[in-house]
């Protein structure tokens, strides 16, 4: 027999050579475990959270594909040695990621590995030809990661917002007066907060995932397969705007007690069962553009049947030379790399923000704290936010900085322009700007300068991000120099600084940056103390 397919026919007299196959793909998972292990511990920690909690079922559900691809393109015998070079090469790329997230501390980039890990396994073991062919399941693992902070500020920002707007636009079709500032919503005795958990993300990542798996089981063309998976997201949105605008109609006439409690998380899961049902629906009706299906059956194919033999063929495999070689080249990355290459990171020296000066020259600081909802969603390691005055000028200055001690997994800087929104204060402007401080460490750097407003009052906002002794402006290559310092630094700590001052009534926008930047001249001289360089 000249097959080496990696799934041969059934051949006792060969059981000896043909487990030995599954011996090494044990093998390689077991050397692979602590190159990966950083991002199993992150997703345990992610999965049992409200909007990730859908994770654990992910890989089952990729089981479920892979047998079924299995079962319905069962793998024909080929002749010579299967193609194995393109899967070793993927395992290779996987490795590299992880040791990148391992040096640098960064457990997405781990997980992101884990999953191109996955993928070079099943074409290692199946060869190119048919292991392509298998990768719809393996991409459906994309869905039990987290997304990286940033967006999911970014998301959990716009979708609060679109929530909001929708939810006031429901609730007005019912004839109720309701005034919307920011993401709250007033009905006059009420006022209902559209909060983070309220956005909709935890809808939003089942939903999609959901949808993934019935448009591949839909029994359909390609474009209707597309559409289905297309409708996920908008379809989440929207129904999660109109649950928060019934609950706002039902506040409005029966009280508060419709938006708490067991009701509000049992109109959650109304809702989930009713984007799946609207995904099935759907799915008919583009059906009914190629056939005429009766049932749900006709159109996505849910079967269950003859997967337990299937799944008996792992212990088939047949041994081959670049499972090893792979097994040998991650062993060598998990016990030797990864602790040879990550640098030593120097200790920080540091004073708390307990111990920030309240006064400064003669300015006088009042120190303010932050509600517990705030300070939980910041998830800073320590912080300061202070009110500053001076007889010398009519309006005071804030001062607010924040700091972290590790930027790598759910924690780390996210833009006011994240948070602003939320208190009702809308955007006026937004720009870069250059400001100069000779007497400080500082020097001349680039700010975020905005104006923001809120009714008639508006403030002038100066902000930035603070990161191992450089001055950024954009939170999303603060993150990236992050990965960057934490694989040359060993350090992935840094912190947002952010002063804000009022522009007073007949007062200029000039005025009021003279101000601000008169005190930021005194305050920037003590802040190297407390956000290392």
């Amino acid at each position: 027999m000249t097959s080496v397919d990696t799934f041969p026919p059934e051949n006792t007299q060969q059981a000896p050579f043909v487990r030995s196959g599954f011996f090494w793909l044990a093998g390689l998972v077991l050397v692979s475990i602590p190159l990966f292990w950083l991002g199993f511990v992150s997703l345990g920690r992610a999965w049992i959270t409200p909007e990730y909690s859908h994770g654990p079922l992910i890989p089952l559900i990729s089981l479920y594909l892979f047998l079924r691809e299995l079962r319905d393109h069962h793998p024909r015998p080929a002749e010579g040695a299967l193609k194995r070079g393109p899967g070793l090469a993927v395992m290779l790329f996987a490795a590299l990621v992880a040791i990148i997230g391992n040096l640098a501390q960064i457990p997405d980039v781990v997980t992101y590995g884990f999953v191109i890990w996955v993928s070079g396994v099943v074409l290692v073991f199946m060869g190119w030809a048919q292991g392509k062919r298998h990768q719809l399941p393996v991409l459906h693992l994309v869905f039990m990661l987290p997304l990286p902070q940033y967006m999911y500020w970014k998301m959990n920002t716009f979708l609060q917002g679109v929530s909001s707007e929708f939810g006031v636009w429901v609730i007005n079709l019912f004839g109720i007066p309701v005034f919307l500032d920011g993401n709250v919503i007033d009905l006059g005795p009420y006022q209902l907060l559209v909060a983070e958990a309220c956005s909709g993300l935890r809808y939003l990542f089942p939903i999609l995932s959901f949808s993934y798996l019935v448009a591949i089981l839909y029994r359909g063309p390609y474009a209707h397969k597309v559409l289905i998976f297309a409708l996920a997201a908008p379809l989440a949105v929207l129904m999660n705007s109109f649950r928060i605008g019934m609950i706002g109609v039902l506040v409005n006439y029966y009280g508060i007690g419709q938006a708490e409690g067991f009701l509000h998380y049992f109109e959650g899961w109304v809702i989930f069962g009713t984007c799946v049902a609207i995904l099935f629906l759907f799915a008919m009706l583009l059906q009914r553009f190629t056939t005429n299906p009766k049932t749900l059956s006709e159109t996505v194919d849910f079967d269950f049947g003859g997967m337990g033999p299937h799944l008996g063929r792992v212990f088939r495999l047949r041994a081959s030379v670049v499972p090893m070689v792979a097994a040998v080249l991650i062993t060598a990355a998990s016990a030797v790399l990864v602790p040879a290459l990550r640098p030593d990171a120097p200790p920080l020296v540091r004073e708390v923000f307990a111990l920030f000066p309240r006064t400064i020259e003669n300015w006088r600081g009042q120190t303010m704290i932050l509600d517990d909802d705030v300070e939980r969603v910041l998830g800073a390691n320590d912080y300061i936010m202070s009110l500053y005055t001076s007889p010398d000028q009519r309006e005071p200055v804030e001062f607010f900085s924040a700091w972290y001690a590790s930027q790598t997994e759910g924690q780390g800087i996210h833009s006011p322009e994240v948070c602003l929104p939320s208190g009702g204060w809308e955007i006026h402007s937004l720009e870069k700007a250059q400001v100069s401080f000779p007497n400080t460490v500082y020097g001349s750097f680039t700010v975020n300068r905005a104006i923001i407003e809120k009714q008639t009052e508006q403030q002038l906002v100066y902000y930035w991000f603070e990161q191992r002794g450089v001055r950024m402006t954009n939170d999303f290559a603060a993150k990236l120099t992050v990965l960057r310092d934490g694989l040359t630094k060993g350090r992935t700590d840094g912190g947002i600084v952010r002063f804000v001052t009022k522009i007073g009534e007949g007062e200029t926008v000039q005025e009021a940056e003279q101000r601000m930047q008169t005190f930021m001249a005194q305050a920037l001289q003590k802040l190297p103390e407390y956000i290392p360089e």
